[in-house]
């Protein structure tokens, strides 16, 4: 089974998926051996650790491309990756699409903001036309590889047009052949209901939970119930990271060594067996020329 058909398996089973977001391979791995069974590629988190920079459309395709393939060589989990605005007009998205899936993307997510683009929690979003972001669902479906990957249209307009407007960009997306839905930023329980009456029986519908952000953070189950189908995590891990680091440098400035912080860190042997670094070396042996 591949990890599109597995991800489309999950999707259509009575639980929902919960999703981590990482943005890089140690993230993935970790997720993995924790037991989830799915992750989410966070464009946000790639552009805090790799740019020391906010999600403000800084990130570019081949950045996230390289990303995706680093982590496929890694883990066999599905991924679904923040495509962002698909990086340009249909062509563009027509260019994404299969570099993503080459590099081993599960499920590939658009959205319908303009250039640059920001974080969907950040104020001051811009929107393209329904019709131009109709026609890159559209552009996106002709040219993937397996029919198996998925295709989520994601809406930033409760920000800029309101709750109403979103619902119906949505309705034209998922007329447009969209395999999944994102309404991006809901504000409160009502409108997650509001959306799933009107989506759930038709279209897996994913949650955003982002910490301090627009949506109200809620737990799995209660998305569950609610009628989601899928929840990301998106910036968890690198809100997590950053303040474990910031305590890890703190104490090492004040004492000048690491040792009062060893209890939170693993050392040079736990992380090489967290690694596998010895089955790998042992796997490598194999291949070693006789003397």
């Amino acid at each position: 089974m591949t990890p599109q058909n597995s991800l489309r398996d999950m999707l259509s089973g009575p639980k929902i998926v919960v999703t981590p977001g990482v943005y890089d391979a140690f993230g993935a791995m970790l997720a993995e051996q924790a037991g989830f069974e799915s992750i989410y590629l966070s464009g946000a988190s790639i552009s805090y650790t790799r740019l020391a920079k906010p999600d403000i459309g800084l990130v570019s395709m081949d950045e996230v491309a390289n990303v995706i393939g680093l982590i496929r060589e890694r883990v066999d989990l599905p991924i679904v990756v923040d495509a962002d605005t698909g990086f340009g007009n249909a062509l563009n998205v027509q260019r994404c699409v299969p570099l993503f899936e080459r590099n081993g993307a599960s499920a590939i997510q658009l959205e319908d903001q303009q250039l640059p683009k920001r974080c969907g929690h950040l104020a001051g979003k811009t929107l393209v036309s329904t019709g131009e972001m109709v026609g890159k669902i559209k552009a996106a479906l002709d040219v993937r590889r397996d029919e198996e990957t998925l295709i989520i249209a994601r809406t930033d307009s409760i920000a800029v047009e309101g709750f109403e407007e979103a619902l119906n960009r949505a309705e034209a997306y998922v007329e447009a052949g969209a395999d999944m839905l994102f309404v991006e930023a809901l504000n409160d329980k009502a409108q997650m209901r509001e959306t799933i009456e009107r989506f759930g029986d038709r279209i897996p519908v994913m949650a955003n939970m982002v910490e301090g952000g627009k949506t109200p953070l809620r737990p799995a189950d209660e998305l569950q119930e609610i009628g989601f189908s899928l929840v990301i995590f998106p910036g968890g891990l690198v809100r997590a990271i950053s303040k474990a680091a910031a305590d890890y440098f703190s104490v090492l400035k004040e004492h000048g060594t690491t040792a009062p912080h060893l209890d939170k860190m693993l050392d040079f042997n736990k992380l090489n067996s967290l690694l596998g670094t010895e089955e790998i070396l042992q796997s490598g042996k194999k291949y070693e020329e006789d003397e």
